[in-house]
């Protein structure tokens, strides 16, 4: 199996679930147990490895998502379609990852993961990928009330490869 992977005959889709630092000055002092720059979600520098990286011997290339409304009421979900294409020479696995951001919490995580789908797309193909997001995962710290609940405002909706800002494109969505 390892052999297989070496010499490209499987291509590996496999993704980080944690987020890999550069350096110790990168993380916060122990004695503070706040979460803040401990990982992808608080995370302001740019680390070693991103939360959701992987490797392929194919390269993959995100075209402009698009969500089936801008506005979300309660009870009801968004569906998000991303149009990703298999850009490189073999055909591969990739993980497409569904972050949400809220801008305007600054105190907040900068995003979570909140959906992903691994699909296995053929060189040169563009396959049209869809992920739900219910109305639940929009789901937030509300400071006032000590719970998690969809607050009401403008949040992002942010699709790519990894956890790394430069692999993210985003969609505004308003959340009633």
């Amino acid at each position: 199996a390892v052999a297989d992977v070496l010499f490209g005959d499987y291509n590996p889709a496999g993704r980080l679930p944690v987020t890999f630092y550069k350096n110790m000055q990168q993380l916060p002092d122990y004695e503070d147990y706040s979460m803040q720059g401990r990982t992808y979600r608080f995370m302001r520098e740019t680390p070693l490895y991103p939360f959701g990286y992987g490797l392929s011997y194919t390269r993959f290339s995100y075209g402009k998502g698009k969500l089936n409304q801008s506005k979300l009421h309660k009870g009801e979900k968004v569906i998000l379609t991303i149009p990703v294409s298999n850009i490189g020479q073999r055909d591969g696995e990739e993980v497409v990852q569904v972050y949400i951001s809220r801008p305007d919490d600054k105190g907040g995580p900068q995003k979570t993961l909140r959906g992903f789908k691994r699909v296995n797309i053929a060189k040169g193909k563009t396959e049209n990928i869809t992920i739900e997001l219910p109305y639940e995962s929009f789901e937030w710290f509300d400071t006032a009330t000590n719970t998690m609940n969809p607050l009401t405002g403008t949040y992002k909706v942010l699709y790519g490869s990894s956890s790394a800002a430069d692999d993210l494109q985003s969609l505004p969505i308003k959340i009633l």
